[in-house]
């Protein structure tokens, strides 16, 4: 393995890595805002439990989640330094927002898990509120940083004589800002809502704590269907733009090799880079000239218009990119599903469970595409065509070791957050529920049990004595 090779393989895992805590930090305030709100207007202590329950999940992600994006804006540094010395003065302010962001997360996550009775309900699912809004900012700022590198604007000078003029709101606000921060925001708010179904049709499907699993999965499956269904808007915004801003982009997503207007859509089929062609494809015609441009007669650039020296990796684009629509298509059809149930006023069938589990990945498995897509789409610019990604790596030698020590990091944070879930959040399911006669509407405790008798009555004074 090659050095360069070695640290794009790290940044590729560390990003991998990282972007599922970040997913939760956007999306996942807002399932535990809507319950924390549904418990306020109905009183209903089962909605108090899922605002806790999904508060403690949110505060485990989002802790392994700073630990994980630590250690990616070192690797920036250290295995990028030429971006760095040349980006660092241009990108500065998004990713100083998003240090401002990521702490005002942090505050309002500590108010809303420890200020319950501590402060008044307003506050309290105001705190929420903050959480949500100040965990999307942050991921926001970050992608302005991701889309300046797409689109770069808003500077003067070159890598070789340095930068000699920054206009941050016009490099952090740069002509991909918009597309890429519309479109990973509502991925996220689906890939999340829909993973959170699956955890509670999987609940339901076991006969666990029903009068908890189904208003979870209700709330749930509501949200990641209600993206799903607008992501096909935010599809279409994306790649309007990269249409226009990256053609080469586009052309590696849809394997398309010739100049032509009318240019057909492809779905599957294998590039051929050598040949120069996409075998065993089906093709949908003018459907690529229409869905670029608006047009379907309009002229869709083709691959063999660039040296091939400035070509991505085919292969692994057109792949990633069919995995992302086809992940999405699949989405949207399980959401229409589910309001079909919902116009009907019908009960969930347990094969529609079933199909919620199979389904809960598919909106994380769309996101690690399209992130394929937009990074190894770029290549070979680390900033497009400005700074190539063989001119920034570091010249330190030997990075398969950093590669392999990050490579055991990260696999310890991933047992870390199974176990912490586990025992934290879904340990719950395993315990005796309090009857309802039993809850005042403010308490979640357990029940006493008495071990000798398995009497799930509570105890009295004497007893517990």
């Amino acid at each position: 393995m090659t050095d360069l090779l070695a640290a794009r393989a790290q940044m590729a895992m560390s990003l991998a890595f990282h972007i599922l805590f970040a997913i939760v930090g956007m999306a996942m305030p807002l399932l535990m805002v809507i319950a924390e709100r549904l418990h306020q207007r109905t009183g209903e202590p089962i909605y108090r439990e899922l605002a806790e329950r999904w508060s403690k999940g949110t505060a485990i992600m989002f802790a392994v989640g700073a630990v994980s994006g630590t250690v990616l804006s070192f690797e920036l540094g250290l295995l990028w330094p030429q971006f760095m010395a040349f980006a660092g003065p241009i990108v500065g302010m998004p990713f100083s927002l998003e240090g401002f962001a990521f702490f005002l997360e942090a505050i309002f996550l500590g108010i809303f898990l420890y200020g319950r009775d501590r402060v008044s309900p307003r506050v309290h699912l105001l705190s929420g509120v903050m959480v949500l809004l100040a965990g999307t900012a942050s991921a926001a700022f970050v992608l302005c940083a991701n889309a300046w590198m797409n689109t770069p604007t808003g500077f003067t000078g070159s890598p070789a004589g340095g930068v000699t003029g920054v206009d941050p709101f016009a490099a952090m606000w740069n002509p991909a800002a918009f597309s890429e921060v519309l479109h990973m925001t509502c991925a996220a708010f689906a890939s999340v809502g829909f993973a959170v179904a699956g955890i509670h049709a999987t609940m339901l499907l076991r006969g666990v704590r029903r009068e908890l699993h189904r208003p979870a999965l209700k709330i749930a499956l509501v949200v990641g269907a209600a993206f799903a269904l607008l992501q096909p808007i935010t599809g279409d915004v994306a790649a309007k733009h990269v249409a226009e801003h990256q053609p080469i982009k586009l052309a590696a997503m849809e394997g398309h090799w010739d100049t032509e207007r009318g240019a057909p859509f492809r779905i599957f089929g294998w590039p051929d880079e050598q040949a120069e062609e996409t075998r065993w494809s089906l093709e949908i015609p003018y459907l690529l000239s229409f869905l670029a441009h608006g047009d379907p007669q309009a002229e869709v650039v083709g691959l063999k218009e660039f040296p091939r020296d400035e070509r991505p990796p085919v292969a692994v684009v057109h792949v990633a990119f069919q995995i992302m629509v086809g992940c999405g298509l699949a989405m949207i059809a399980v959401a229409g599903l589910g309001a079909a149930f919902a116009v009907r006023r019908r009960e969930l069938p347990d094969w529609y469970l079933r199909l919620l589990v199979v389904s809960a990945p598919l909106g994380v498995i769309a996101i690690e595409a399209g992130w394929t897509v937009t990074e190894v789409g770029r290549q070979p610019w680390i900033i497009q065509g400005i700074l190539r990604t063989a001119d920034a790596v570091t010249p330190t030698p030997h990075l398969v070791i950093p590669f392999l020590a990050f490579t055991g990091l990260y696999v310890l944070l991933g047992v870390t957050v199974i176990v912490l879930l586990r025992r934290v959040v879904f340990a719950a399911d395993r315990k005796q529920p309090v009857p309802s006669d039993m809850l005042s509407g403010t308490s979640t405790k357990e029940v006493p049990m008495n071990p000798a008798s398995r009497d799930m009555s509570p105890k009295t004074p004497t007893e517990a004595a």
